[in-house]
């Protein structure tokens, strides 16, 4: 585990199963069917029950770069953020800037919603081929640059799958210049 304050707000480094985090909301690394699927995708379905399905059948989709909320069905979360992160082509095909806006959409539907906790997973750094340290590092830096701006989110734990990744990010969290005002 690691910890990094960003003016009243902490940002988390564990390595983990999403599923099992007791947060205000996880979000989920969804498609733009919003049809589950594998990876973290599935496990949150799985672990969600039917209820998550039923809302995201309702919602008919989500685009890339885009996330939408539902139920957290009977996961320990009461809220699913889906966003949808972008295949990863060749990194010039504008997969930086759509991973940026689905996190950004993530934090500003938590902002709505008063939601003071989420665990957030590394988007699009699976079946969707991103390049860890590259995904790592937006996902980092757009939450961190949300965070010194004033923010009712108190916390975010970014849910690392395997122990690489969890690495990966840890390196760039200590690497990251961050001043709290």
């Amino acid at each position: 585990m690691m910890k990094k304050q960003i003016n009243t707000s902490m940002v988390e480094l564990i390595q983990g199963d999403i599923t099992a985090q007791k947060v205000d909301a996880i979000v989920n690394a969804a498609n733009s069917r919003l049809a589950g699927g594998g990876g973290v995708d599935g496990a949150i379905h799985r672990s969600g029950g039917p209820a998550i399905m039923e809302e995201c059948r309702r919602l008919g989709g989500c685009p890339t770069g885009r996330a939408v909320i539902t139920t957290g069905g009977t996961l320990p979360a009461p809220y699913v953020i889906h966003a949808v992160g972008p295949v990863y082509r060749n990194g010039d095909s504008g997969e930086p800037e759509l991973l940026k806006k689905a996190y950004q959409c993530c934090l500003a539907i938590a902002e709505e919603r008063g939601i003071k906790s989420m665990a957030v997973p590394s988007i699009s750094t699976g079946a969707y081929g991103y390049p860890i340290r590259d995904a790592a590092q937006i996902a980092l830096t757009t939450v961190i640059d949300h965070l010194k701006k004033e923010s009712t989110i108190e916390r975010v734990v970014f849910v690392l799958f395997s122990q690489h990744d969890f690495e990966v990010y840890r390196s760039l969290l200590e690497e990251i210049p961050y001043h709290s005002s």
